[in-house]
């Protein structure tokens, strides 16, 4: 694999990571707790199927640190975690996700776990039978975790608008909103109820014929979503969406959405920085579910989504002051401030 992982693990603070073989389901896995200074990490799980265990692995890592990231800026007394289930041929997933549910178990609360690219409803269902820490799907968990996160993102939109230009006026503004899954649907339909003249981008045609012609919007060519002019970029699907290629399409003044990791790289924050486009953090925009779920599972109560929405864009908002302050990409910014929350706990 070619992976120094304790070299990996050292440099960027990890507590733990596991392994994972099941040999009645075939199942493969990577499971990292990154930080529990505060509290038990949480983190959901994604299925992908990746180019080798490598690339899982790294995903794995770089997931589960943004986690904590995301409890430290936010607020939250926990930590960040992340399962990675390598996706393949011959896989009994029943059996897997049975596995699953005890492995989360036997880590006695340590470890917090729920939905993510390719684990949804019947899968969580599954591992609700083997395990008390996982994100209940039906009336007895944390309730909607897509609306929460579309909240979330919506709200930080916001801020970046009243940041340029004192007010968000959103019948002037123009979204494409890239991915129209559960989040990506949520935030196209909260931006529809605003006013909003929303362009809708998914590569999944049945799904995009839905979600459009439900919500009215204009569809585009996933492959050209990025080209589109635009007030706000809006990427709710997978990460790495910004890149050397697609850096110089973009046409868009603010760059808000509910991906994960959108930037392939740091520098490339850096270049839309320099060009005048503000990024707000990824990190602090997705958050909602992790805020709803982390709440109810310590504290036993269902956040309400309007008071989460209102959590996450005095956070982008605080972070956009900084970053203008040190004339600073917002996307750093965050991240040196999270780290700086997360070493002043280490050390207290």
């Amino acid at each position: 694999m070619s992976v120094h992982l304790l070299d990996a693990m050292a440099r960027e603070g990890f507590e733990q990571v596991l392994a994972l073989h099941d040999r009645r389901s075939g199942l493969r896995a990577f499971l990292g707790i990154h930080d529990t200074t505060r509290g038990p990490a949480f983190g959901g799980i994604r299925r992908w199927r990746y180019r080798d265990e490598r690339d899982a692995l790294l995903d794995c890592l770089r997931l589960a640190r943004a986690m904590t990231h995301k409890c430290a800026l936010v607020d939250l007394p926990a930590g960040g975690a992340k399962l990675v289930v390598l996706e393949r041929e011959g896989v009994d997933w029943k059996q897997a996700y049975a596995h699953l549910g005890r492995v989360v178990e036997s880590l006695d609360g340590r470890f917090y776990t729920g939905p993510d690219v390719g684990t949804g409803p019947a899968e969580l269902a599954l591992m609700c039978e083997q395990t008390r820490f996982v994100t209940d799907p039906g009336p007895k968990g944390p309730g909607e975790l897509a609306q929460a996160t579309a909240e979330g993102v919506f709200r930080g939109m916001e801020a970046c608008l009243e940041h340029l230009d004192g007010e968000a006026d959103w019948p002037r503004r123009s979204v494409v909103v890239q991915g129209l899954g559960a989040v990506g649907a949520n935030l196209a339909q909260r931006l529809v109820e605003c006013g909003a003249k929303v362009f809708g981008a998914e590569i999944d045609e049945d799904l995009a014929d839905e979600v459009c012609a439900r919500l009215n919007l204009e569809r585009l060519d996933p492959a050209r979503a990025v080209d589109t002019p635009c007030d706000v970029f809006a990427p709710c699907a997978l990460g790495g969406i910004l890149h050397d290629i697609t850096l110089g399409r973009l046409r868009c003044r603010v760059v808000a959405g509910g991906a994960n990791n959108v930037l392939a790289k740091p520098l490339h924050g850096d270049r839309l920085h320099e060009r005048g486009v503000l990024v707000a953090p990824d990190f602090v925009l997705n958050s909602g579910a992790l805020i709803r779920g982390t709440i109810f599972h310590l504290e036993g109560r269902r956040e309400a989504v309007a008071l989460i929405g209102e959590r996450i864009k005095g956070v982008v908002a605080s972070v956009l002051e900084r970053a203008r302050a040190e004339d600073a990409p917002p996307t750093r910014v965050a991240v040196r401030e999270a780290e700086e929350r997360i070493a002043a706990w280490r050390d207290s």
